[in-house]
């Protein structure tokens, strides 16, 4: 496919290297930065385009009349719009993509996709709020992607010292936890493993558990690891996203409190977020949180624009022994060193954004027996993806045992009728079947006949 990503920011560039590491595409980067053009040159398999995106004059020299899909991914919601309504207007068979940011635009441009010639709306900050939430709101795990219209769940938790999984071989996992789950994948030391049933947990590997919602949380019980639900909630920096999660949040009844420095933007949150209570100061002053009764707080998120602030703040709020901390990450690569630090759950806005983006591309690759629900695991390492059987799938009413699949391709769940089961060797698929993959993102699994060998 051709795609043009216009924007060549966290968002633009982290949807380049995605993209093009699938060697199938054609990418074309427009930005009006030429020192960032060429680096995403040097890095990636791309093309560069420097000017306004919204100019047609720009979008002709990108090649928007020969292109299947453009990316609109700028710092500015409304250059979005323009682009897209611009490209669309030279390219009418095109497929258009907007960042839109602001919660006065979001409501706007959903309702008026047609109008301004959008295929899909994103926004990053909305979508690590609602994934935030659904942490706050079933905590225990450090992650939840949800499957199956929500009826089946991978979830992520880190085996920390004396946990009692650790030592454990995973084939007596079953009688410990006394329900039936299944570990589909092991971060080690940063490195991605597809498990077998001899394979032993160890301190510090981060865990991939699938199995049915109502069985997650018999795990965790039955493991004796207390997990209340959070009651107050301190959120350390006041942008977009505390904003979306605070509206999230109240609506829970949770009572929040927003730390922010900047006057201007408290003053904004407060005339805005009528029940959340908003705290004018800096973070950096331990003392501030202390005040703010950090140690009387059920959850701690920090989502302020520096990475190092996050860290330093969600860390300070683990040795104080708050329960649950989530920690914004934006340009930290590294999960080795994520995986000694204790900054609880890290969540990443522009690769949950990237993740919808590419799920929408290899819909547009494969109409037919495209993946329904598409996850990035393990740090980008694994992905989990949810498939439809239909008459067209291979093997179907065979056991799973007697076929032959690709290697480190797990097959996680299978929902029928609305029962997701974990499969076993005498498994098999039948039509109208929500099956879950797991595997190594270079398996390159767009269709369920992938996994076959």
């Amino acid at each position: 496919m051709k795609i043009i990503i216009a924007g060549d920011g966290k968002v633009g560039e982290t949807l380049a290297a995605m993209l093009s590491a699938e060697k199938r595409h054609n990418i074309t980067l427009i930005d009006t930065r030429a020192d960032v053009l060429e680096a995403s040159v040097s890095a990636h398999d791309v093309i560069a385009v420097l000017g306004n995106c919204a100019t047609s004059a720009t979008l002709r020299d990108a090649g928007i009349e020969t292109a299947d899909l453009l990316i609109a991914a700028t710092g500015n919601d409304e250059v979005n719009l323009l682009c897209s309504t611009v490209a669309h207007a030279m390219n009418k068979n095109l497929h258009t993509i907007a960042r839109i940011r602001d919660p006065e635009y979001a409501g706007d441009a959903v309702r008026m996709r047609s109008h301004f010639g959008l295929s899909l709306v994103f926004n990053p900050e909305k979508q690590a709020a609602e994934e935030i939430a659904r942490l706050i709101r079933f905590p225990g795990f450090l992650r939840r992607d949800t499957f199956a219209k929500g009826r089946t769940e991978i979830v992520e938790l880190r085996l920390e010292e004396g946990h009692p999984l650790i030592g454990v071989t995973l084939s007596a996992l079953p009688a410990l936890v006394k329900c039936k789950v299944l570990v589909c994948a092991v971060l080690r030391e940063g490195e991605p493993i597809i498990p077998t049933g001899s394979f032993v947990l160890c301190e510090g590997d981060r865990l991939l558990v699938t199995a049915p919602s109502e069985n997650l949380s018999l795990m965790l019980k039955n493991l004796r690891i207390v997990t209340h639900k959070a009651k107050r909630v301190m959120l350390v920096g006041g942008g977009r996203l505390s904003f979306y999660l605070a509206e999230l949040l109240d609506k829970s009844g949770i009572d929040v409190k927003i730390i922010e420095k900047d006057s201007a933007r408290c003053e904004a949150l407060a005339a805005n977020l009528a029940h959340t209570e908003i705290v004018c100061g800096d973070v950096g002053h331990r003392t501030l949180l202390e005040s703010e009764g950090l140690r009387s707080s059920d959850a701690l998120i920090t989502l302020t624009d520096l990475d190092e602030l996050n860290m330093l703040v969600s860390i300070y709020g683990t040795n104080w022994g708050v329960p649950q901390v989530i920690t914004k990450l934006s340009h930290v690569e590294d999960s080795k060193i994520l995986d000694t630090l204790p900054v609880g759950s890290v969540i990443c806005p522009r690769k949950l954004s990237s993740s919808t983006v590419l799920r929408y591309v290899r819909a547009m690759e494969k109409k037919a027996g495209a993946a329904i629900t598409v996850h990035s695991l393990a740090d980008g390492a694994v992905e989990a993806s949810e498939f439809l059987v239909t008459e067209e799938t291979l093997h179907r009413g065979e056991p799973l045992k007697n076929i032959s699949r690709k290697r480190n391709v797990l097959v996680a769940s299978i929902t029928r009728h609305g029962v997701t089961l974990i499969p076993d060797g005498s498994s098999a698929f039948e039509v109208g079947d929500f099956v879950v993959i797991v595997a190594p993102s270079e398996a390159g699994i767009d269709e369920l006949n992938d996994i076959f060998a």
